[in-house]
């Protein structure tokens, strides 16, 4: 048994034996062995060689040479051969007769002699690899010693060529040889410059620089022109090796941004491949350009960490909340990207640089979400408005048709020939979300209409625009003129009637009238092909020569009215003749009503703008109307008694007979004389309950004066509705023989809960909007961070943006995450959390 385990035992360690000198051998057998003649006639041109001339070797030579002998795998993988000359003692040439030669080794190429190096320099594999091909690179490589060698380099590859500049503390070393490896294999990409001078990477901001580690920086030369502005420079954060350079080499040579038309779930970039995030900015049509800039900035920032790339949303169907404007990819397998909604940049950086925040983040939307549905209840309760756009959040809105302008195209937008037709709002506000809708439905009402352009701008992505437009509140529409005349719209912001004021305010307003006849087929209708849908009150001013205030004032209420009324003016010598034919005389108001054959003459008794408006606003009210929600406040702004006729539908025909002759012969215009179909408007339901404790039978007549006393008097439901029977009521009302049904409340009326103080949100937000200076490594200017020294947020340390990829004189950067998605949602507040 002891024999047997001897033997097992031989075995093994012959084996072992054989095993560790295989490399040895290996190499050995790479080391040619040639005697002077025979290795110089082996040389070729162009082909490198080390040689090392030995007449025997020495002891103390016997660690280099060992060295050599490791180094010739590796030089060889550059097609370097490694030559062992053995000397004849005989021998007294150049390289072997003289005992100081023989301490050194020697690098050809072809026949040439490019280098002698000590052999004491060459004391490991490290050394002699980066030394060696520090030699035959020593045209590409640079080495610079001042600061002033290196902005000369800088300079001279502007426009041309990007630098890879590599500080290392001494030459020889692991960090050196990797270096000069990459130079070998990208040398002709890039411009590779070296350095021993720790002051050349020294950081402004230090003055002790750290000298024991080698950095590596890319200088992006072929992006920069100005020679006063230094490359821009992407550091490689991770340890000085061949294989990080490569990578980082592969991260700079990567687009800047990249451009996406496809599913994100398969979009590979080289950052993913290399085990870095991709960062999604998206995008839309109308705000690409500023969606650019905005990626190309997070891009800069976060260059050799992720990978940036913009996706547009009308090219890729993204089955995500419009609300979402960033997207994150991982490369773990598995993991789905994450939609996000962030306000600024700097989240986005910090998102990449910090996972805590990142997951944060998840956390800070997943409660949102639970809040929502938790909280629905009391969204209901706080506004109508809010409600109604908080059911309908997730439904997209059909904005084709519908321009959305920037800081960029707005000036432009204006210049147009056709009317361009804006729609100033904030997407962060319910009553400008549900206009929004309304104005899509305009784009229906104007089909096939000419001239006439519909377009947006969110102020809350571009307050510049809106700020320069005096616009004071949301929403606020306005249409502009060829010229830079604009129009505000103040009626209400339901489409149709939005729809009628964009119609009628093509046409001059009044609309100058040059004879007889063009001024009678006004009253008969003939309007200009704009209006050829239009059916509605046509008033004609006439006037004397005699009579230039009344015109004046008459021109300046046209100005006041126009979009909302269609208004002529006749002011010729036979405007006396016209006026007769209705029975007054210059000046006057001529009304044409659709609905009537007859032209009604008014005379002009007040002579001032306001007058002529408010005139003009009452005669173009209707004799009898219904009440609406639309038409309600016309009538309010009287502040007159209402008798007002309930009906669950259309009204009697005897009924509607008697009111309207009621509403004919009203002494004065004392009271407003109208009726409300329940089925048109149902908050006519809601109305009663507030008059009557029970619910009347229908229909019912009512006198209500919500202006003085609040009283509500019904009409004896025992008496038929005629003209007589009313008048006799009214007549008892005003001596108080009636007692009323009810008696509103003087109390205001209010939201159930207090409106957003936006100015007040605005002032104890943190800025997070502003933007801040930032200065590369280079700049000697130090940046001030607003706010105390004790609540000091984290500054980032950023370079200045490339002269060829700043924005435009006078635009930001692109910090805010502007025109990608409504930011409102992402960050809704309930009247309950203020």
């Amino acid at each position: 048994m002891s024999a047997q385990m001897d033997r097992w035992i031989c075995s093994f360690s012959l084996l072992l034996f054989c095993a560790a000198s295989l490399p040895v051998l290996g190499k050995a057998n790479l080391l040619q062995e040639l005697g002077p003649q025979e290795y110089f006639s082996s040389l070729q041109a162009g082909r490198a060689s080390l040689a090392f001339f030995s007449h025997n070797v020495s002891p103390s030579a016997q660690p280099f040479l060992e060295q050599v002998e490791n180094s010739v795998e590796a030089l060889q993988d550059y097609g370097i051969s490694v030559v062992k000359v053995n000397c004849p003692k005989e021998d007294v040439s150049r390289y072997c007769g003289k005992e100081n030669a023989l301490r050194k080794a020697y690098l050809f190429r072809g026949n040439i002699l490019l280098r002698e190096f000590p052999t004491d320099a060459l004391f490991d594999v490290n050394s002699i690899v980066a030394n060696v091909l520090f030699a035959l690179l020593f045209n590409e490589v640079k080495y610079v010693e001042t600061l002033a060698d290196l902005q000369n380099m800088e300079n001279s590859l502007k426009g041309r060529s990007n630098m890879v500049f590599a500080y290392v503390p001494a030459t020889g070393t692991a960090e050196h040889r990797a270096v000069m490896e990459a130079a070998f294999v990208y040398g002709t990409d890039h411009q590779f410059v070296l350095t021993t001078e720790a002051t050349l990477v020294k950081d402004p901001g230090n003055d002790d620089p750290d000298v024991s580690s080698a950095r590596l920086l890319f200088c992006h030369c072929q992006r920069g022109t100005e020679l006063a502005q230094p490359c821009r420079r992407t550091p490689m954060k991770q340890p000085l090796t061949l294989l990080n350079i490569h990578r980082h080499l592969k991260l700079m040579g990567a687009p800047l941004v990249t451009e996406v038309a496809e599913d994100p779930e398969k979009v590979s970039t080289v950052h993913l491949q290399l085990g870095l995030p991709l960062v999604f900015i998206l995008s839309q049509k109308e705000t690409y350009e500023a969606d650019r800039r905005t990626a190309e900035f997070v891009a800069w920032q976060l260059l050799g960490k992720a990978g940036v790339a913009i996706l547009p949303r009308d090219v890729v169907d993204l089955n995500v909340l419009l609300r979402s404007n960033v997207a994150l990819k991982t490369p773990d397998e598995g993991v789905p990207i994450k939609y996000l909604v962030l306000e600024d940049t700097d989240e986005v950086i910090t998102l990449v640089e910090d996972k805590s925040k990142f997951e944060q983040i998840q956390e800070d939307e997943d409660e949102e979400e639970e809040d929502e549905k938790e909280n629905d209840n009391q969204d209901i309760q706080d506004d109508q408005v809010v409600e109604a756009v908080s059911r309908d959040r997730k439904r997209e809105l059909p904005l084709e048709q519908i321009l959305t302008l920037t800081e960029e195209t707005f000036p432009s937008a204006t210049l147009e020939p056709a009317r361009v037709v804006v729609l100033f709002y904030a997407s962060w506000e319910a009553v400008s979300l549900a206009v929004l809708r309304s104005y899509v439905e305009v784009t229906n009402h104007l089909k096939g209409t000419q001239g006439i352009l519909l377009s947006k701008v969110n102020c809350w992505d571009w307050p510049g625009v809106c700020t320069k437009e005096n616009i004071t509140q949301f929403p606020t529409i306005k249409i502009y003129q060829k010229g830079g005349r604009s129009l505000t719209y103040n009626g209400m912001l339901g489409s149709e009637e939005l729809a009628s004021f964009i119609v009628l305010s093509q046409v001059s307003c009044p609309l100058k009238l040059a004879t007889v006849d063009e001024a009678e087929g006004y009253l008969r209708g003939e309007l200009p092909p704009e209006l050829s849908s239009y059916h509605h009150t046509s008033v004609l001013g006439v006037f004397s020569k005699a009579t230039s205030v009344a015109r004046e004032a008459f021109m300046e209420a046209g100005n006041i009215l126009s979009g909302h009324v269609t208004l002529g003016m006749y002011f010729e010598d036979d405007a006396l003749a016209l006026s007769r034919k209705y029975a007054v005389s210059p000046p006057a108001l001529l009304l044409a009503r659709s609905r009537a054959q007859s032209v009604e003459g008014i005379a002009l008794s007040k002579q001032t703008a306001h007058d002529i408006v408010q005139m003009i606003r009452y005669e173009l009210l209707d004799t009898f109307p219904e009440i609406t929600v639309q038409n309600l406040p016309h009538y309010l702004q009287l502040r007159r008694p209402f008798l007002i006729m309930f009906s669950n539908g259309d009204i009697g025909q005897m009924e509607s007979k008697e009111m309207l002759k009621l509403a004919k012969r009203r002494p004065q215009q004392a009271f407003v004389t109208c009726w409300l179909n329940l089925k048109n408007t149902p908050v006519g339901h809601g109305i009663l309950k507030a008059y009557f404790a029970t619910l009347p039978s229908l229909p019912v007549l009512v006198w209500v004066n919500l202006h003085t006393g609040g009283q509500v008097f019904r009409f004896p439901p025992d008496q038929s509705v005629t003209e007589t029977n009313i008048l006799s009521w009214l007549e008892k009302l005003k001596a108080g023989l009636e007692i009323p049904s009810s008696t509103l409340s003087e109390e205001d009326w209010k939201p159930p809960l207090p409106a957003y103080n936006f100015l007040q949100m605005m002032e104890t937000t943190v800025p997070e909007f502003t933007l801040h200076p930032s200065y590369s490594h280079g700049d000697t200017q130090e940046q001030q961070q607003p706010g105390s020294s004790e609540d000091k947020a984290p500054v980032r340390e950023e370079q200045p943006e490339e002269p060829g990829m700043t924005a435009e004189k006078g635009q930001s950067p692109g910090r805010d995450l502007r025109g990608t998605a409504p930011r409102l949602a992402g960050r809704e507040k309930r009247h309950s959390e203020l």
